[in-house]
């Protein structure tokens, strides 16, 4: 019976690692042949006490404009407690799909991003998470 279900677990999991290729996008598998990736490194001053209010105005603002945009693959928020800043990681199929966005709508998404952090935080003007660096990085 155990050999069974041995048997039964690598099978299935052959499966899903087939269909899984199905459904990732051209777009990333072209990305990760060619080494297209880029990451966006961002840093924000996030005291603790407003560790919550950053990820509410994360997830209601960057979260689903990103989920829209062609070449986007996915982020991390990061916090450290030590420094008490976040580390925002944003990696795109590549640089070209991430420098076409326009600064305007950037704008227009970060200004949200500060209403929202506004609001959760009782900060009356400006932005409650300043950006302290912005880079990139590239998979090695």
């Amino acid at each position: 019976m155990r050999n069974f279900l041995y048997k039964i677990s690598g099978i299935l999991l052959s499966l899903f690692c087939i269909i899984s290729i199905f459904f990732v996008s051209p777009n990333v598998v072209r990305s990760a042949m060619n080494n297209d990736i880029v990451i966006e490194h961002l840093r924000l001053k996030v005291p603790s006490q407003q560790r919550i209010a950053w990820i509410k105005a994360e997830r209601e603002s960057w979260e689903p404009w990103l989920a829209k945009k062609s070449g986007f693959l996915g982020r991390q928020l990061l916090w450290d407690e030590k420094s008490q800043e976040a580390i925002v990681l944003i990696s795109w199929a590549s640089r070209k799909d991430w420098k076409s966005i326009s600064s305007i709508e950037i704008s227009k998404v970060q200004k949200d991003f500060e209403e929202i952090a506004r609001v959760s935080t009782g900060q009356k003007s400006g932005n409650p998470f300043p950006l302290i660096y912005e880079g990139e990085l590239s998979p090695q």
